[in-house]
Parts: C-alpha cells; sequence; structure tokens
C-alpha cells in the first residue's frame, strides 16, 4: 500500500511512535517561524530552556503584526525580537520585509522539509510542498532548541481537484468551497491534501491561498505536490536547488475523498461571522459596502496584486467606498512600483498600506458601525475587525476589486475576457532586510535588550492532588481565540506583558471576567464544541494560567489550543456526556480529587459540583507525554524534570 504525501513527509520525520491515526507521534522539525506578536514570549521561552543556539536548519523571526508604534512597547519587543536572534541563530525580518507567510514562502520554504510556525496561518507553506503547521509558541521554543514536535497522527483528507478555474473564479472560492462542505471543525485530526490534474492549472500563490486557509478548517494542515509549478516558483527567485518533485504514491490509500470540479465554482463569500458560512454572490445580491481591505497572508501575493491593479486600472473607486491594500511583502511591493500597477492602484482611489498584517488582526482600518467590509482575508470572526458590530465579508481578490468600483457587492464575471496572468520567469530579489544572526563564536558578544514591558513568563506549579474550585465563566460553541484574548492595535503591544494583557481576557464575552477570577484565585472555565479555533496565539492560555484558571472543560477543542492549555498546565477535558454541559452555571463550585493518580492512569474523571449537588464524567483524551507534563504543571516544567 502506497504513501500520500503528508505520511511520506511524516514518515522521513519520524521520531517517535507509528503512523496510526489518532495516536501520539514525535517529528524533528526543520524550520521555525515566528511573528512578533507571539514571537516575543516565544523568545523567552526559548531563553528560559538555557540551548545557547537554535538546532534547526533554519529559524526565521518575522516583524508583521505589531508595526503600530503608538508608544515604546511594540518597538522594545522588535528590538528584543532582534537582539535575540542575532544572539542565538536566528534570521530576523524587520519591519517592512511583509508578512511572515508570504516572505516565507519567497525566500525559505523548501519542498519536503517541516515548518512548524508560532502562528496559525503556518499552513501556507503546504502550497510548496511542506509540511507546515501552526503551533503554540512552546512548541516552537522547544523545536528550535532541537526537541521533537509531537501531534496526534492524523487522518488524510484526499481533495481531488479537476478541470480549471473558469475566467475572474479565484483559489479563494477554492477554499471557501471546501469550507462550505467541511465547515470550520471539519478538519480537525485531519491533514488535507490536494491531487488531481486540477492541482496543475493552480500557481504557487494560488495553492498557497487554499493552504493558508485551510487553518480555517481546524485542520492540521493543508498540502500540494511539489511539481513543475514549484519548480519555476523557485527558480524565478533564484532557490532553484531547493526544488524537489514530490507527489503521493498512485495508491497511497486515504481517509476521505472529496472531489471538486474547478470548472464549476462560482464566486463565493464568507458572510459574518463565520469563514464556513458560505455563500454564492448570486445568493447574496446586490448588497451596498461600506468598505473592502485587500492583503492578508491570503490573498496579498503579486499574482493577486497584478489582477487588482488591472481591474482598477483607469477607473476610480465608488465614493462611498473605502479601499485599502496592503502588499504582502517588500518583494511584492517593489514589482509593483516597477511595473506601474502600484500607481494604477493609486491613481485609482486605494490608500496603500505598510506591507503587513494590518487589518486582518485588527490594526488599522475598522469599518464604521454596522459597515458591510469585504476582505480578502482568512476571518471573520465577531469584532476581530475593531468594529463590534462590523458585517465582515470574506472575498476573492477580483471580487473585492471590482466590488468597491461599484460600490455593491458584484460578481466579477461581469469584467468579461480575462486577460492571462503569469507570474515573473525571475522576481526582484531583495534580501536587505532580512538580518542574519552572528556566527557561534561571536554571539557572546551581543546583548539582548529588554524594555520595561517584557515581563517573565508566568509561573506554573505542578499539579495538586485535590482542586475545588469555581466556574468562573461558562461560554457557548465556536469561542474563537479572538474572543478568549482579543487582538487590535489595543491589546497586541501587550503581548510580552501577561499580567497586563490578561485584564482583556473574555472580555468581548464578559468584562468583569478577569477581576472575578483573579479574585477567586482559581477557578474553572465551561465551554461548548470547537472551543478555542482560530489563531495559534498561545496568550489565549497563558492569560488564564496567569489567573488562576486550572482546568477547561468543553464539548470539543480546536487542536492547537488544547495544545497550548497543555504547555500552559492547564487540565483540557471533555464531559462524557454533552448534556452535563446544560446542568451547569457560572459560579458553581466544581471539586477534583486524587487527581495525582487519575491524571496519570485514568481517561474519565469524576468531577462533583458541590454547589448542585451530583457528580458527572470529563474525558482526558491525552498522551502519557501529556499527562506527564500537566503533573508537572506544563511544558517547561515538564522539560526541566526530564533534562535534570
Amino acid at each position: 500500500m502506497g504513501l500520500t504525501l503528508a505520511q511520506k513527509i511524516i514518515k522521513n520525520h519520524l521520531v517517535s511512535g507509528e503512523m496510526i491515526a489518532g495516536s501520539e507521534i514525535g517529528i524533528k522539525i526543520d524550520q521555525t517561524l515566528t511573528q512578533d506578536a507571539t514571537g516575543t514570549m516565544a523568545y523567552l521561552e526559548f531563553e528560559a530552556m538555557g540551548v545557547p543556539r537554535v538546532k534547526t536548519e533554519r529559524s526565521v523571526a518575522y516583524i508583521d503584526h505589531n508595526t503600530l508604534q503608538s508608544g515604546f512597547e511594540n518597538a522594545d519587543d522588535h528590538r528584543f525580537i532582534g537582539s535575540i536572534c542575532k544572539k542565538h541563530g536566528i534570521y530576523f525580518s524587520r519591519p517592512g520585509n511583509g508578512i511572515c507567510h508570504q516572505v516565507h514562502l519567497e525566500r525559505f520554504g523548501i519542498p519536503g522539509k517541516t515548518l512548524i510556525g508560532s502562528d496559525s496561518h503556518t499552513p501556507t507553506g503546504g502550497g510548496i510542498g511542506m509540511l507546515a503547521i501552526g503551533a503554540g509558541g512552546m512548541d516552537v521554543a522547544v523545536a528550535m532548541g532541537g526537541g521533537t514536535y509531537y501531534i496526534t497522527c492524523p487522518k488524510i483528507v484526499k481533495v481531488e481537484l479537476t478541470g480549471s478555474l473558469s475566467p475572474w473564479v479565484a483559489a479563494k472560492d477554492v477554499i471557501l468551497e471546501v469550507l462550505r462542505r467541511m465547515s470550520v471543525k471539519g478538519g480537525v485530526g485531519k491533514i488535507i491534501e490536494y491531487t488531481g490534474e486540477g492541482v496543475k492549472t493552480l500557481s504557487v500563490p494560488e495553492r498557497a491561498t487554499i493552504t493558508n486557509m485551510g487553518a480555517e478548517l481546524g485542520a492540521t494542515t493543508s498540502i500540494f505536490p511539489s511539481d513543475e509549478t514549484t519548480c519555476q516558483f523557485l527558480k524565478a527567485q533564484a532557490r532553484e536547488e531547493d526544488y524537489t518533485p514530490l507527489c503521493a504514491d498512485p495508491d497511497a490509500v486515504y481517509d476521505e475523498v472529496i472531489e471538486i470540479n474547478l470548472s464549476e465554482l462560482v464566486p463565493l463569500a464568507a458572510c459574518p461571522h463565520s469563514p464556513d458560512n458560505v455563500k454564492s454572490v448570486a445568493e447574496i445580491g446586490e448588497m451596498k459596502i461600506d468598505q473592502v481591505c485587500i492583503g492578508s497572508c491570503t490573498n496579498s501575493s503579486l499574482l493577486d496584486m497584478l489582477k487588482v491593479a488591472y481591474i482598477l486600472k483607469g477607473k476610480t473607486v465608488h465614493p462611498d467606498v473605502s479601499l485599502s491594500i496592503a502588499p504582502g511583502s517588500k518583494q511584492v511591493l517593489n514589482m509593483l512600483a516597477a511595473c506601474g500597477a502600484l500607481s494604477d492602484m493609486i491613481d485609482a482611489g486605494a490608500r496603500i498600506l505598510e506591507s503587513a498584517c494590518g487589518p486582518c488582526i485588527g490594526m488599522g482600518q475598522s469599518p464604521n458601525s454596522g459597515g458591510i467590509s469585504l476582505r480578502t482575508f482568512n476571518r471573520n470572526f465577531e469584532g476581530r475587525s475593531g468594529t463590534k458590530d462590523g458585517q465582515i465579508y470574506l472575498v476573492s481578490p477580483e471580487l473585492a476589486a471590482v466590488s468597491a468600483l461599484s460600490g455593491v457587492l458584484t460578481d466579477p464575471r461581469t469584467l468579461g475576457e480575462m486577460p492571462d496572468f503569469e507570474l515573473p520567469e525571475i522576481f526582484t530579489i531583495n534580501d536587505n532586510m532580512i538580518v542574519p544572526p552572528v556566527s557561534e563564536e561571536d554571539m557572546d558578544t551581543v546583548e539582548v535588550l529588554r524594555g520595561p514591558n517584557i515581563k517573565p513568563f508566568p509561573v506554573s506549579e505542578a499539579l495538586a492532588d485535590e482542586i475545588s474550585a469555581k466556574c468562573s465563566l461558562k461560554v457557548c460553541d465556536n469561542i474563537t481565540t479572538d474572543h478568549i484574548m482579543p487582538a487590535g492595535a489595543k491589546i497586541l503591544p501587550l503581548r510580552s506583558n501577561i499580567p497586563k494583557i490578561s485584564e482583556y481576557c473574555f472580555a468581548v464575552c464578559d468584562e468583569a471576567f478577569p477581576k472575578r477570577a483573579l479574585e477567586l484565585g482559581k477557578s474553572i472555565i465551561i465551554g461548548g464544541s470547537n472551543y478555542g479555533q482560530g489563531s495559534s496565539r498561545e496568550h489565549a492560555a497563558l492569560a488564564p494560567l496567569y489567573l488562576g484558571v486550572k482546568a477547561v472543560i468543553v464539548k470539543s477543542f480546536a487542536r492547537i489550543h488544547m495544545a497550548n492549555l497543555i504547555n500552559a498546565g492547564i487540565m483540557p477535558m471533555t464531559f462524557v456526556n454533552e448534556s452535563d454541559y446544560d446542568k451547569i452555571e457560572q459560579s458553581d463550585e466544581l471539586k477534583f480529587t486524587n487527581l495525582k493518580t487519575s491524571i496519570l492512569t485514568e481517561n474519565e474523571i469524576v468531577v462533583s459540583n458541590i454547589t448542585k449537588g451530583f457528580d458527572f464524567k470529563v474525558k482526558l483524551d491525552l498522551s502519557d507525554r501529556q499527562r506527564q507534563m500537566l503533573k508537572a504543571g506544563g511544558l517547561l516544567n515538564y522539560t526541566r524534570e526530564i533534562s535534570k
């Protein structure tokens, strides 16, 4: 029996375990990436491990999230990250060089290699044939130190693509169709592997759009084969030596198969407030819009931007619409300027933003009250834009651009004949904003620079044998990490200051939660299905840790957040009987006993609701290693114990 592409890469990097779906495996990591919103904490954790030099083939730190310098905090964090990188062997992509996933695809991604990043959209690298996985910052720190990365061995879903996209139908419509079919939790515990004749019709940037937004499926990652198209892209980036042809075996067996005829797809949009709330443009109708934002790690490639410039050329943005465009990297911005496309955008009335994440994470461009905003981004969670009642629709760059001109949601196929948009044979290459580290011999000459906003990692204690604590918060299904630990221009600068940022924990759901949790000293959170979906931000675990949360009991977890809770030493538990969720109220006192033994040996634990006078069972779906981590009080404590 043959292997799928993902299985081949896993097999080549397997350190521990067996490739049996559902079991824990450990894999060797070749590359890591961080971004500044998660990077400061990841590098504090790396320092705490005491490893002098990174042991990966390539580690890169990107500055792309916190680029608004409204105070000293972001600048201090950037300075800290830059000095850590110089000292410990990490490449440093300076502010303005571009979004981590776009730049990594251009300059560092290598087919067949493993990559983990402290950003949930790291699977973008699957567009170039990498096994690229989003992870918590602590997992990235451990990988940089040479440690193994552990995941649950995923099932493999085959998405067979046939046909080719019709004019003005985009790669964004492909992933929106997959989301429509699978939902935001349909990919949990799975790798999405794209195959079929239709793959050959998609460029590397188009493939990367699809794998990028595969994160919204809850999938471990998504991946395309490495073929002649991949080779041409790498050659154009002067990296032809990094090319390796890779594909699944003809007799590979998949756990699930989805067939998509690209020729049958139509322009789609994800409606508020979920990436899987997908409808066709025809179904939505000619809806008046207030704002259009084009960019993000999903749709900011040169190919995307050239299409947008073509649509805008010689025209004017509708007077009722604000249009902003953020090219994904300095390379993209330079090439747009050189060919005149940037001028076409500016002439049309577009506002050109820095090559950074920007509006996608709530850093500027919040829409007006109740405003309808079309965005080429990957998430439209309620309040993520910075406007609580903003109505955010996720669309392709083509649809966004033509709608910006008309002032209403417009099918891009009304543009008529589409010219051939081809990637250049040679990209403009200038890596002068990527700072290499000093040599190992010179590392002791580098001083690590810390500002007053950088606070120590919160202390996690070893597991107590008995915990009696009140429920400090009860939340519903599909709670995202944006709910737990919001982003935005006001909060993101506090990412290196856990005591301060914890003041905003769950503020979207209940502004009184942080104060209540602190006053309780220790507490338990109750939640619904798909708890913790969305961003990989480990602050959604670290802030609750600081606030005294000891356990989170829910119907089901999103993968990365569950791993982050374990890393932080917070017990992630699921109801054996989901009906017990309805019986628990906020402020109920819940009690665990004999935890030190049951955490290590039991799959089900009895919890007593002291307030209501009944017992219920929770599941611990954990590996032996994860159980030991919880007993120790988290990954850092566990790592120290096993290294003694």
